[in-house]
């Protein structure tokens, strides 16, 4: 794990938060991150319903050994807040998930979802523009008849680069309960959408229709004991899927076995050891997270304290477990109360399935190594990351002596977390969301 204490950072952030850097806007916290398939680009979504697409630097002739940085490419607005009159409901212009589809032409496609609608959004470059029409004039004004003598070849001109991003399709009206996944279908034609009790498929051709692939709905919601809380496709079987749930279980799901699939094929589930039996187990049991490695053969979980990796052919228990901030468990009371609790972190895998990267709070972020079973904590922040700066492991005391690096699990700032991150899908480049702002790290060049 040498390699990652030696991450340099490059900090981002919103234009809002740049002019009153005193407090954050509630609209620029950022709500998601994603790399796309070659990890030249990586999206964010924020709660004020904007996307903003970063492009990595080509690397320089001059210094061929300089990595490219990240600058941003592209921002549009993709979501507005709207309001449900049936149900005098707001809903917000929050972007919950975005997904990269894999580049078929020199445009690039992502799928961005708020609670209620998912939009496919075009990418595009422009930098020539037509000039010589017939019938308009230059600024696009209709031409008198009378004055066209002559025809003319309409020519393509130079002009500065333009990226324009333009909504392609847009898959509304489908969920009655708030997304909180989108995961596109490895034949490239589908991708499903789920929300706290069903989960949809849709082609991406077809906008007012979707198929109901599971609903866990019961006829009398007061027997409802559980909630989706995470899905995702196999990475490389279109007919396989996971979901997770509030109960802490993984079902896997084949769709060649029913249209419906109330029946899963595989259940994966830990079973309780009744000593650590109290009031939060349920709580902090829910899966808020869940990811299939790269290769498809194992599924990694993440619930509150811990991430979990688990192997396709055993369902009785996970394969790994890992303690995220296990210091936290004296301290459930008090984040219950305020709420921390029910934060959903999200996990990522490298591209190589060997290193696992989740959140926690103070700006903290852990890495595990799978075949060491090394790890390390970082941090987040703008105080001890200037650009090309080295970050040093941190650790929590939990009691008794602290010492001078070590900061106390008392002075904790449980309002700083890191609940997204993405890993670039071939080569050592971190992206982690705190807060408003966005840090980019990467393996140190010597």
């Amino acid at each position: 794990m040498k390699c990652f204490s030696r991450y340099l950072p490059y900090i981002f952030r919103p234009p809002s938060a740049i002019l009153s850097s005193s407090c954050h806007a509630e609209a620029d916290i950022i709500s998601t991150v994603e790399f796309n398939h070659t990890g030249e680009l990586l999206a964010t979504g924020d709660k004020g319903g904007r996307v903003v697409i970063f492009q990595r630097e080509q690397e320089s002739k001059n210094q061929p050994h300089r990595r490219g940085e990240y600058n941003v490419y592209s921002t549009f607005q993709s979501h507005e807040p709207e309001f449900d009159y049936l149900k005098s409901l707001e809903i917000e212009e929050k972007i919950n998930k975005i997904r990269w589809l894999p580049q078929q032409n020199a445009a690039y496609f992502l799928l961005s979802t708020n609670d209620k609608t998912v939009k496919l959004w075009k990418v595009s470059e422009r930098d020539k523009r037509p000039e010589g029409y017939n019938l308009k004039d230059e600024d696009g004004r209709l031409r008198d008849p009378s004055m066209i003598t002559m025809l003319r070849v309409p020519v393509l001109r130079p002009m500065d680069l333009m990226v324009e991003a333009t909504p392609r399709r847009v898959f509304a009206n489908a969920h009655t309960y708030h997304i909180n996944s989108i995961s596109v279908n490895s034949d490239y034609e589908t991708y499903m959408s789920a929300d706290d009790l069903r989960i949809n498929l849709w082609n991406f051709e077809i906008t007012n229709q979707s198929f109901n692939i599971v609903d866990i709905k019961p006829a009398n919601m007061e027997e409802l004991t559980e909630v989706i809380t995470a899905a995702e496709f196999h990475p490389h079987h279109c007919n396989t899927f996971v979901y997770s749930s509030s109960k802490g279980t993984i079902r896997l799901c084949d769709m060649r076995t029913s249209a419906l699939c109330d029946r899963h094929a595989k259940f994966f589930e830990e079973p309780e050891d009744p000593s650590n039996r109290s009031f939060f187990s349920e709580i902090i049991s829910s899966i808020s997270d869940v990811k299939f490695s790269h290769s498809g053969r194992y599924i990694m979980t993440r619930d509150y304290l811990t991430v979990k990796v688990w192997d396709l052919n055993m369902e009785n228990r996970p394969i790994e477990t890992y303690q995220v901030h296990d210091y936290l468990r004296s301290k459930l009371c008090s984040l219950y109360e305020n709420d921390c609790i029910f934060d959903k972190f999200e996990c990522v895998w490298n591209g190589s399935d060997s290193v696992i990267m989740t959140g926690s709070y103070n700006n903290f972020f852990r890495m595990f190594d799978r075949n060491t079973k090394r790890d390390v904590t970082l941090e987040a922040s703008r105080e001890n990351s200037k650009p090309r700066a080295i970050l040093k492991p941190r650790k929590v005391c939990v009691g008794g002596k602290r010492r001078k690096d070590e900061i106390s699990v008392d002075s904790l700032d449980f309002s700083k977390k890191i609940l997204h991150t993405a890993w670039h899908p071939s080569e050592n480049i971190i992206a982690v969301a705190a807060t408003n702002n966005l840090y980019i790290f990467q393996d140190k060049v010597n």
